[in-house]
Formats: structure tokens, C-alpha cells, sequence
């Protein structure tokens, strides 16, 4: 029972709070219309926003968007500018003097060169011709000015050779002075040398002159020597025979040895002898033999002595042939030592007068050196009167050329003048003054008239320096003036320095103007020719600033965050601003964008969806 009563009281809680709470959605689940009832409907709305406010993330920040898509707009400069001539002019004199031409009336078209002013020439034709006979007199001068000049230009190179022929003679004297110098010593040692040669020369004739009686000793030495020589050689001779004889002797005793010998041995076989007598006959057959060899040495020693007898009698002859020869050369060494002794006194007397020479040699020397310095010097002086002469020379030919310089600068001054007479237009164009009149006295710098040329006209203007960057030279440009007209030119100049204190540039569009309609000063409004580009109209307020103060908007990422995207302004207009520099579709915040930073998520409400 108590689990049923608690069922039942669950059941009823339930019940009351969908009638209380959830009215509507009961209301709805049945299929109850309740669009008769406004307040129920407005309170059903309230409810459905505050679900979706508790549907939204927390953190999550409420925006509005708009969903932009690119757009490819004309991209052309617009300015405000006023017309101008082409070339404009105030003519002005450059010398007094007066007019003496009749007067140019302005709004005058003038062709270039056209004379405008006169002034009256007074002097200048007589100063002119002056001038003209200076210049004359001048160039007659410069030719005898220019021969002297080149007459003393010529003297130059002879007086230089004389110099360095001067100067190249002194090192050869000064060379001959050091080669005197050189040979006195030279001369003093060979006069010394001749001196120490004659007591040589005396001792060799004292030396010859001794060796003359020993020559003679020993000749008389050798001559002695040849009668024993020859008594040797008799002896030797004599034992000749006898050695013969012995010889003889001992071979008879051989012969007698060997019979005795031969019978003895014959009896000792018969044993008629003893075997004493055998050895007797033996012994006595050996000493004959030796006797006949003793014999025999005998007689080759008589052969021997007979030819040493000879030999030394030949010696001794040859010793004879000897000493008279050293006797003979010692005689010829005398009569040499006594040539040589006249030699050596005259080699003294003629170094005496090779020094005597050198030293006279040595004053010649320097008589020569002193010469060729008194050659340089005077070389030297005339080489610097030669230059003055060419100097002089110079400077009169210059001071002939400075005459006619200074008489051509006059003419080209007279001249000048003369041209200054005349005034005129410096190009073709329309006279905005009229010119000086008839009669008046012009000072330099006084106005003549003033020209200025209108065919071709341009158009000025100042560009900002955000879109300097997208004018070109050579641009097509259209310009409406103040009457409406409508004219076409090209752009000629885009100025490359900005004005100090608009921060702007100059820019000049040239048109033809052939009728000259257009003229200076007139107000035009401008439009320059640029490419096209892809731009989104965005409401200003979309605007913002980053952190780095760059120009930009916030739009919703695919993420679902807010992030700044920088903008380039090309222009704006009535409906808003064109922008470049975003994807060509983009969701940008144009509501609460300064609320929220990149990152941050963000709830887009979009503007076309509300509406």
C-alpha cells in the first residue's frame, strides 16, 4: 500500500509540472493551434531564445556578420586637378638700350625665332670692327713669335749635347788621371826591379868568373888522367899473353891428368895397382881441370882489364872533352854576366823615364779633367741661356696667343652684344603681354613680353601617396572641365619626391589642344587609367586596427574563432568602402568585432538572414 501511494504522488508531480511548466510544448505534442494567442506566442519565442542562449558554448561571443563575395571593380585614380601650359616664358633683356622695334600686341600667336623686342645697337658695330682689327694685328704677331720660339727650342738640344758630350768626357779624364796614378807605381816597382837585377847580374859574372879556373883544373885534371888511363891499358895488354899461357899449361896437365888417370884405372882392374894410386890419379886429374878453369878466369879477367883499360881511357878522354867544354861555358857564362849586367843598367834607365813619364802623365791627367769640368760648366751655362731664350721665346708666343684669345673673347662679346640686340621668342606660342614699345628704354632684366604655348595643354594634379603606386607613365586619363567638356590625354610625368606638406605627388597628364579652347588655370576633375582588381564593399564600421596598428577586419574562420585579416582601401563611396586583399568569399564581423581578438570563438548572426 505504501508503494502505490508513493507511484501515485510521483505521477501527479509530474502531471502538474507539464501543465505549469511545460504548457506549450504539451500544447504542441497534441497538435493545439496557438497562433490566436499573441502573448502565448511571444512568451513561446522568449522560451526558444533563452534555449538557444543556453545552447551556446560558454566563452562563446554573439556577432554580427556579413557574408561578402568579391567583385571586380574599375580600379581607376580619381583627382581633382587644374589645367596649365605647356611651357610658359617671361622674355627679358640682357642689355640696355632702347626699342626701336614697333610693339607686339598679346593674345599674338608667334612662330620660334620670332623677333619680339630690337634695341637700338648704338656702338657695338664700331666696338665690333675694333676688335676684328686687334685680332688681325694679334695673329700677325703670333708667327714671328712662334719662329723665335722654335729657333730657341732647337739651340736647346745642341746645348744638351754639349753636356752630356762635357759630362761624358770627364769620367774618361778622371778614368786617364786614376790610369796615370796607377802606373807611377807601376813604373817605381819595375825601377826597382831593374835595380835589384844588376847586383844579381855583377854576383852571376863573379859566380862565372870563379867557375873559370875550376873549368881549367878539371880540364887539366881530365888531361892528366888519359896517360895512366893509357898505361892501364898496355898492362892490361901485357897479362893478356901470360893469362894465354897458363891456360895452355893447365890444359896439358889435364890431358896428362886423364892418362894417368885412364892407366891407373886399368891396372886396378889387372890389380897391378893400389886403389891410392886410383884416387891419386883422380885427384890429380880434378885439380888439372880446376887449374884449366882458373886458367880460363885468368884470361877473361886479362880481357876484362884490357876493356876497363879502354874504358877509362875513354872516360879520360871524355873528361878532357868535358872540361874544355865547362871551360868554354864558363867563359860564355862570364861574357852572358857581363851582357846582362849592361842589360839590367839600361832596364834602370828606362824605368827611370817610364816614371819620369807616368808622373808627367799624371799633369797631363789632371790638366784634362780640369779641362772637361770647365767644359761641363760652360755647357751648363749655355744650356740655361738656351732655355731662357726658349722661355723668353714662350712667353712672347703666349702673350701673342693670349692677345688673340683676348681679341677672339671681345669679338665673341661684341657679338654677343649684337645678338642681345635682338629679342626673341624662344618657341612658338600665343604672347600673353603685349611687348616693350617703340621707344623705351630697356634695362638688362627688364621684361620683353611673355609667351607661353598651349598646344599641347596639361592638365595638374596631386595623387595621394596610398595609390601613387597604380599611376603609370604613359596611362590613358579623361578629365572633365568646369563646362562639362570631356578630354583625353596621356600621363607624362609622376613626380618621384612627395609634397613636404601634403605628403602628395605631382602628376601631369598632356592633351592636344589645337584650337586652344582649353586654357590655363581651369579646374578638371581626373581620371587615370589603372588595372581592375577584385574588391569586396564593406561597411566602414567593419573597419578595425591590429596590435600593430595595421588596417584590417575580423572575420569568422572555419574554426569557428575570430581573426584579422589585413585590407588594402582602394576607395570609398556612398554604400561603403572597397577593399582588396581578402578571399574572394569572406564572413566578416561588422558587429562586435572590437570585442573579440583572433582565437576567441564566436556566435555569427548574419545580417542577411535577419533581414
Amino acid at each position: 500500500m505504501r508503494l502505490f501511494s508513493l507511484i501515485t504522488a510521483l505521477v501527479v508531480a509530474a502531471v502538474l509540472y507539464g501543465i505549469v511548466f511545460e504548457r506549450d510544448r504539451l500544447l504542441g505534442f497534441a497538435g493545439v493551434d496557438t497562433s490566436d494567442a499573441p502573448a502565448e506566442e511571444t512568451a513561446v519565442e522568449a522560451d526558444d531564445e533563452a534555449d538557444n542562449v543556453e545552447a551556446i558554448p560558454e566563452g562563446t561571443v554573439r556577432v554580427m556578420a556579413l557574408r561578402s563575395v568579391a567583385q571586380e571593380i574599375d580600379n581607376a585614380v580619381y583627382l581633382r586637378g587644374e589645367t596649365a601650359a605647356l611651357r610658359e616664358i617671361e622674355v627679358r633683356a640682357e642689355t640696355s638700350g632702347k626699342i626701336i622695334s614697333d610693339p607686339l600686341r598679346k593674345g599674338t600667336m608667334v612662330e620660334e625665332g620670332q623677333l619680339l623686342c630690337a634695341v637700338d645697337p648704338g656702338t657695338s658695330d664700331i666696338n665690333l670692327r675694333e676688335t676684328l682689327a686687334r685680332l688681325a694685328e694679334a695673329k700677325a704677331r703670333l708667327p714671328e713669335a712662334a719662329a723665335r720660339s722654335l729657333e730657341a727650342e732647337a739651340q736647346v738640344p745642341a746645348a744638351k749635347a754639349r753636356i752630356s758630350e762635357a759630362e761624358a768626357a770627364v769620367p774618361a779624364a778622371e778614368a786617364r788621371l786614376l790610369e796615370a796614378h796607377a802606373g807611377i807605381p807601376a813604373a817605381l816597382a819595375r825601377l826597382e826591379e831593374a835595380k835589384a837585377r844588376v847586383p844579381e847580374a855583377q854576383a852571376r859574372l863573379e859566380e862565372a868568373n870563379s867557375r873559370i879556373p875550376e873549368s881549367e883544373a878539371r880540364l887539366s885534371e881530365a888531361e892528366a888522367a888519359v896517360p895512366a888511363a893509357e898505361a892501364s891499358l898496355a898492362e892490361a895488354e901485357t897479362r893478356l899473353p901470360e893469362a894465354e899461357a897458363r891456360l895452355i899449361e893447365a890444359q896439358a896437365r889435364v890431358a896428362e891428368a886423364e892418362i894417368n888417370l885412364n892407366a891407373a884405372q886399368k891396372l886396378q882392374k889387372g890389380g897391378f895397382a893400389a886403389k891410392t894410386r886410383l884416387a891419386g890419379s883422380e885427384a890429380s886429374n880434378e885439380a888439372a881441370k880446376a887449374g884449366v878453369q882458373s886458367a880460363l878466369a885468368g884470361l877473361k879477367a886479362a880481357a876484362s882489364g884490357i876493356e876497363s883499360a879502354k874504358s877509362r881511357l875513354q872516360g879520360a878522354l871524355a873528361g878532357v872533352q868535358t872540361a874544355k867544354s865547362q871551360v868554354e861555358s864558363a867563359r860564355v857564362g862570364v861574357q852572358a854576366a857581363q851582357s846582362e849586367i849592361q842589360n839590367a843598367k839600361a832596364g834602370v834607365q828606362t824605368a827611370e823615364s817610364q816614371v819620369e813619364g807616368a808622373r808627367a802623365a799624371v799633369e797631363t791627367a789632371i790638366s784634362a779633367v780640369e779641362g772637361a769640368k770647365a767644359a761641363v760648366i760652360l755647357a751648363k751655362s749655355q744650356l740655361d741661356g738656351a732655355e731662357a731664350g726658349v722661355q723668353s721665346a714662350k712667353t712672347g708666343e703666349e702673350s701673342a696667343r693670349t692677345s688673340i684669345q683676348t681679341a677672339e673673347a671681345a669679338i665673341a662679346g661684341a657679338e654677343m652684344s649684337i645678338d642681345r640686340l635682338g629679342i626673341h621668342a624662344p618657341f612658338a606660342g600665343l604672347l600673353e603681354t603685349d611687348t616693350a614699345e617703340l621707344g623705351a628704354l630697356l634695362q638688362p632684366g627688364a621684361a620683353c613680353a611673355t609667351v607661353i604655348q598651349l598646344d599641347p595643354v596639361k592638365i595638374v594634379g596631386f595623387v595621394p601617396e596610398a595609390q601613387v603606386n597604380r599611376v603609370k607613365l604613359g596611362a590613358n586619363a579623361g578629365a572633365r572641365l568646369v563646362d562639362e567638356r570631356t578630354v583625353v590625354g596621356k600621363v607624362t610625368f609622376v613626380s618621384r619626391s612627395a609634397d613636404q606638406l601634403t605628403r602628395t605627388f605631382r602628376v601631369e597628364i598632356t592633351l592636344p589642344n589645337p584650337d586652344l579652347s582649353i586654357r590655363d588655370g581651369q579646374t578638371a576633375d581626373l581620371a587615370i587609367e589603372a588595372e581592375g582588381a577584385m574588391a569586396h564593399l564593406l561597411p566602414q564600421s567593419s573597419l578595425t586596427l591590429d596590435n600593430d596598428g595595421r588596417l584590417g577586419v575580423r572575420h569568422v574562420a572555419e574554426d569557428g574563432t575570430a581573426q584579422f585579416l589585413a585590407v588594402k582601401l582602394l576607395r570609398d563611396s556612398i554604400d561603403g568602402v572597397w577593399l582588396a586583399g581578402l578571399p574572394e568569399t569572406v564572413d566578416v564581423i561588422t558587429v562586435g568585432q572590437e570585442y573579440v581578438t583572433d582565437g576567441v570563438p564566436v556566435a555569427p548572426s548574419f545580417e542577411e538572414v535577419i533581414q
